[in-house]
């Protein structure tokens, strides 16, 4: 796995790196025409932002040890989280071997992008290289490991109050909800 950053991210009070906490952040997103940022319930679905059904079953725990999800609105539910959970996995890697990235809300933001660049960067190397790391390979022989670095240090997060989802978005998300039904 390799890291491509595309997001700018800059922190309007330097008091948090954390994505969750979005009152402290001015996020400059690009995403290209057809593709999306899976986001969490606390987003509005709109161009460029598909977030899941809210009042349904969502998070892969739910689905443990349960039924099949049924209906639309779970089965997509359940595809969001999965892929939800394997990009929580990929930072909970990143914060895992480079632990600077817990604190790098000391640093004043240029630093910050530095900083994130840089593990980036190395991390890329390592895996390019072929080269032998302890770290890595545990995690190659463990795919569903989640490090508990992914969950660590998060703040609670109260979305704040939005505006109504985009109905072309929320139309989107049927239609794909409606396909993975058909396909089950």
């Amino acid at each position: 796995m390799s890291f491509l950053m595309h997001l700018q991210v800059q922190s309007l009070d330097g008091s948090s790196i954390d994505m969750s906490n979005c009152k402290n952040w001015h996020l400059q997103v690009c995403a290209a025409v057809g593709k999306y940022y899976l986001v969490d319930s606390g987003y509005v679905n709109r161009p460029g932002f598909l977030s899941p059904y809210r009042g349904t079953k969502y998070h892969i725990q739910d689905f443990q040890n349960a039924a099949e999800p049924r209906g639309k609105k779970e089965m997509f539910n359940y595809a969001h989280s999965s892929l939800r959970n394997v990009i929580e996995r990929a930072f909970g890697v990143l914060k895992m071997k480079w632990r600077i990235l817990s604190k790098v809300q000391s640093y004043p933001p240029n630093t910050q992008t530095h900083i994130i660049v840089a593990c980036f960067a190395l991390h890329n190397f390592i895996r390019l290289s072929g080269e032998y790391d302890t770290d890595f390979k545990y995690l190659d022989n463990n795919v569903n490991f989640v490090p508990p670095e992914a969950y660590l240090d998060q703040p609670e997060c109260v979305p704040p109050p939005m505006p109504d989802d985009c109905a072309e978005m929320n139309a989107f998300r049927d239609s794909i909800a409606v396909r993975l039904f058909n396909r089950a």
